[in-house]
């Protein structure tokens, strides 16, 4: 059975949020509960679809357990088309968790979330892709913890190109739902698939197909016939690069490429083209994300270098 509903926030300190969600019961016996979030981010649109689309086709005779489905999580910044940030604070909400509920408005919504959403749940997916003016390659993120091993078969599941493993010790994304999620024993990842606020039919599909992999891997779906994907490549850690002035950002690579320690990586150029800075890269990696945007500010972020 499928129900649809929302979770109505009316305690923030500023205007209500609803946040409409499925709740599927499984009719093929007991399972797990997992729960599938997006939207955490609102011009990440992928991730929304892939939800909408999965919920619309999943059979429930098959299904074992119950899944917790959020289609658009961030309302707020959904609607006011708003990269990374909430409108109502400006904060990120992926750096909020676990939350504060007499902290500001992103620090409440986070508290609420996770009460509601996260902390009822066996396993969590929080499906994302690269934001408005973000390019990426498909990766999964877990996080180091007493349940790390288990949210790394997730990783793998899911059948994403990179997987990266982030240090409990150096949490280059704290805050995180996955973070969160892991303080409280519950294995989760962070899935990214698409990018630059394009909402394309492959991704969604790349979306949905991980999502199918993480539920044969739970056992609550039978497997998906076909190949299996190819053996991601791992990664312990990356490198956020960010740039010292503000100027016109002219990267020189790509994400998926590989770069070596040394290599340059782009410039920051002022209005004429005269370069301000040179981005080097301080040790071999992989660009994940990368910003598209030549627009950057002082400390702005420019890419994520996923390192061997």
């Amino acid at each position: 059975m499928i129900t649809k509903t929302s979770l109505l926030l009316d305690r923030l300190p500023g205007e209500p949020v609803e946040i409409p969600y499925a709740r599927i019961e499984g009719e093929a016996g007991d399972g797990p509960h997992l729960a599938l979030l997006a939207g955490v981010h609102g011009g990440e649109y992928t991730s929304m679809a892939a939800v909408r689309t999965f919920v619309a086709e999943v059979d429930v005779r098959r299904l074992k357990g119950s899944i917790t489905a959020v289609p658009i999580l961030n309302q707020p910044a959904f609607w006011a088309r708003s990269a990374f940030v909430v409108p109502a604070d400006g904060k990120n909400l992926n750096r909020c968790f676990p939350g504060d509920t007499s902290g500001s408005y992103s620090e409440a919504l986070a508290h609420a979330v996770l009460d509601a959403f996260i902390r009822p749940v066996d396993h969590l997916v929080d499906l994302h892709a690269g934001d408005i003016f973000e390019a990426l390659e498909p990766f999964c993120l877990y996080d180091e913890s007493p349940v790390g091993a288990q949210a790394r078969e997730l990783a793998l599941a899911y059948g994403n190109g990179h997987v990266v493993r982030q240090s409990s010790a150096t949490r280059t994304v704290g805050g995180s739902t996955s973070s969160a999620a892991a303080d409280l024993g519950i294995p989760a990842i962070v899935a990214e698939i698409g990018g630059n606020g394009i909402c394309d039919e492959a991704s969604v599909a790349g979306h949905v197909r991980g999502i199918r992999n993480v539920c044969a891997h739970l056992g609550m779906l039978p497997a998906e016939p076909g190949e299996p994907a190819p053996a991601p490549v791992e990664h312990d850690g990356w490198i956020w690069m960010r740039s010292s002035v503000r100027g016109w950002w002219h990267p020189q690579v790509a994400v998926g490429d590989r770069v070596h320690a040394g290599e340059l990586l782009g410039c920051v150029l002022d209005p004429f083209g005269e370069e301000l800075e040179r981005v080097i890269a301080p040790a071999d990696g992989c660009p994940l994300f990368l910003t598209t945007s030549p627009a950057v500010a002082g400390d702005g972020l420019l890419l994520g270098l996923a390192t061997p």
